[in-house]
């Protein structure tokens, strides 16, 4: 049993992981981070939309927007008509990566004992 001393009585909010939290948490915001990245090369809005699937126009602008405020991505704006807008990682969203790589691999690990569980089940 932990001594009361040892309990964590703060605010998670103001501790690192209430910091990355708030960059990253939301809906789409680690969809679209992973997307940028496994795509290699800057994407335009449209190519990225088709890559997350069912998402608005509007959660899209707004999850783009919060992103490129927190630094986390790029945004090059070409001026010509019709505007063409890309999106990239920036160096800090780049860093982000190993954690998102660490979450992607924890659910892999529990997806497969998920399968051998119900792969076990249905064999008795």
């Amino acid at each position: 049993m932990e001594k009361e001393s040892d309990v964590f009585k703060g605010n998670l909010k103001d501790t690192g992981f209430g910091y990355t939290l708030s960059l990253i948490g939301g809906k789409y915001k680690m969809t679209v981070l992973y997307a940028l990245y496994l795509n290699n090369n800057p994407i335009r809005y449209n190519q990225l939309k088709q890559m997350l699937g069912n998402i608005s126009f509007k959660t899209l602008t707004n999850t783009l927007k919060e992103l490129e405020g927190d630094q986390l991505i790029n945004r090059k704006e070409y001026p010509q008509v019709p505007p063409k807008v890309e999106y990239s990682l920036s160096k800090k969203g780049l860093s982000l990566i190993p954690v998102l790589d660490a979450i992607c691999y924890w659910g892999e690990e529990q997806l497969n004992k998920r399968k051998e569980v119900t792969i076990k089940v249905n064999n008795n």
